[in-house]
């Protein structure tokens, strides 16, 4: 089985309204959480992670390119001398794109970063200033550019739809520049009001207006049908690539293997048990300096709670899922929700184009 390592880099130059991560700007951080230590206090973590090959490693965040390139190759080095990386391993790391150069792409790439995923989420400003993301939308291609000229093996780029006051026209605007990229991977969601964040407050409001279901589902449909077109197929209900460019590390997690969350507020999954680390940066620092570990709580999933986890992770693969770990399966085929994947033995089911815009409801018909 697959074994994936996570890296958290919590540090944000800005932290945008709509945003529940675990992130966190220079001003919110006390001692021992700075980012000139973080990678030191990362690798004490790392000792304590099993040396097992790693297939797959994901830097996420935050920004991780808010650290200097060189303390990101400086973490892959250490799981390369701890754990070991398969000969074929995927490096991706997220990046803002006014957060990167020529040179450190360079350095990221020589350093053995193999993909890259930019949070392009908009080429409409407007768009971007109601997300708070403080990036120039004309910075994007540069970014991209920059990555193919250092030789990543794929990159990415993330979008969101269904933001207040984007147009059907503001989002074709962002698909067709999106596409304009060529880029092998597309991520896109539609943006969800998260408790606790400024956005919902503002939300509650009034003082920003969310979208109707029917024209979120619309937009949807539209980038759809035109990743499709220009050879981005969907692997997973908001992913599109293009053949043998899926994320492997994402796809790990849908698919229930096992990884390692490094950093604060990472989750881990191992052998049936899953755990998360503390979430501030600074108590993560001061549990490792003291020789402790940084884990929070964990938990073991029972297995009623494993099957349905596997059921509504499974049902948003294009493969689909096993039609035996399903009730209510020709329901669902007569509605015209979920349809056979072709030549699977044992059967299996996957969701419609329409089913896809009713997957939560789907899951919940099925389990």
């Amino acid at each position: 089985m697959a074994f994936g390592l996570y890296f958290h880099v919590p540090f944000c130059t800005v932290r945008c309204g709509y945003c529940d991560f675990n992130t966190y700007t220079a001003t919110e951080l006390g001692e021992g959480a700075t980012r000139e230590s973080y990678v030191s206090t990362a690798l004490a973590e790392l000792a304590s992670v099993p040396q097992r090959t790693v297939d797959t490693v994901f830097v996420g965040g935050g920004t991780p390119t808010q650290l200097p390139a060189s303390d990101l190759v400086r973490f892959l080095d250490g799981v390369r001398e701890h754990c070991g990386l398969a000969s074929n391993a995927e490096v991706t790391t997220e990046a803002n794109p006014d957060s990167v150069t020529p040179e450190s792409l360079a350095i990221l790439r020589e350093g053995g970063f193999t993909r890259i995923s930019f949070g392009m989420q908009s080429a409409v400003p407007h768009v971007l200033s109601i997300l708070d993301r403080t990036h120039n939308p004309a910075n994007v291609p540069k970014a991209v550019a920059w990555a193919r000229e250092a030789g990543f093996e794929q990159v990415s780029v993330d979008l969101i739809y269904g933001s207040p006051g984007e147009s059907i026209s503001d989002w074709q605007r962002t698909i067709d520049a999106a596409l304009e990229l060529e880029p092998d991977h597309i991520s896109a969601y539609a943006l969800i009001v998260e408790d606790g964040t400024a956005f919902a407050r503002k939300v509650r409001r009034g003082e920003v207006v969310m979208p109707s279901d029917d024209e979120t589902s619309d937009k949807y449909l539209m980038a759809d049908e035109a990743f499709e077109a220009a050879g981005l197929g969907w692997y997973e209900l908001s992913n599109w690539a293009k053949p043998g460019a899926e994320c492997r590390h994402n796809i790990g997690y849908w698919n229930g293997s096992q990884w390692w969350g490094i950093g604060p507020g990472a989750h881990s999954f191992m052998d049936g048990r899953r755990w998360w680390n503390v979430k501030h940066p600074a108590a993560y620092a001061q549990r490792l300096a003291a020789g402790e570990s940084p884990a929070a709580d964990g938990e073991t999933p029972t297995s009623e709670e494993r099957h349905l986890e596997r059921v509504m992770l499974g049902i948003r693969m294009r493969e689909g899922i096993e039609a035996s770990l399903l009730n209510h399966v020709e329901q669902q085929l007569s509605a015209g929700l979920l349809e056979s994947s072709p030549g699977s033995d044992p059967v299996r089911v996957r969701l419609t184009r329409e089913g896809r815009l009713l997957a939560d409801l789907v899951t919940r018909n099925v389990t």
